[in-house]
């Protein structure tokens, strides 16, 4: 195992898969795809749920600087959002997240957050005008960090857009996170951002 090369996975609860009744979030999902390519890639998952900003800095930044990944993903900012933290404390954040991740020397794919606006569950209680507002401003401090830093960006808030408006079977019965069949769309979708990566990286 210790020559296998490592996709390091960071984030929230969207990364361990909570909503589908099997498969794991999109990680697992990723690491999939990815196989037929890449055999001996092996997954080091620490996304948490409920994981904030600050719970990754806390909790899974430190283990993940024991690592010497081939590949990292970020997937974080739906429970800062969630519990009104303010979107400036989320950007610091980020931006000490990937300062300390770059010294890994693995190339960095982020996520931005989708349109949890269309959530059933936000839908019924929040106005959806004010809940955009705040994830068009999480976004941007996310498309902010991955320009500076020169980051893969993916674009799950545009992915959400096409593929979730009339697809009840893509939420959990929660009405909030992806069902198996949601976190299988994301995974396709976020391919052809994460696989140029390993290329470059191997080449």
């Amino acid at each position: 195992m210790v020559n296998e090369p490592v996709y390091l996975a960071l984030g929230d609860s969207t990364g361990v898969g909570v909503g589908a009744r099997s498969g794991g979030g999109y990680p697992d999902r990723l690491l999939r795809l990815l196989r037929p390519e890449h055999p001996r890639l092996r997954l080091v998952n620490h996304c948490r749920s409920g994981a904030t900003s600050a719970d990754l800095i806390n909790g899974q930044l430190p283990l993940a600087l024991r690592t010497r990944p081939r590949l990292i993903t970020i997937g974080i900012g739906i429970n800062d959002l969630g519990l009104q933290l303010p979107d400036e404390a989320f950007a610091l954040n980020l931006e000490e997240i990937v300062v300390s991740l770059q010294k890994l020397g693995a190339p960095i794919a982020i996520a931005n957050l989708p349109d949890l606006a269309l959530s059933p569950t936000v839908a019924r209680l929040v106005p959806r005008r004010i809940y955009e507002k705040r994830i068009e401003m999480f976004n941007e401090h996310v498309t902010a960090t991955a320009a500076r830093h020169a980051l893969a960006l993916v674009d799950l808030y545009s992915l959400s857009q096409e593929l979730l408006p009339g697809r009840p079977e893509l939420w959990s019965s929660d009405g909030f996170h992806p069902s198996a069949e949601g976190y299988d769309q994301w995974a396709e979708l976020m391919l052809p951002s994460i696989a140029p990566l390993l290329r470059e990286r191997a080449a």
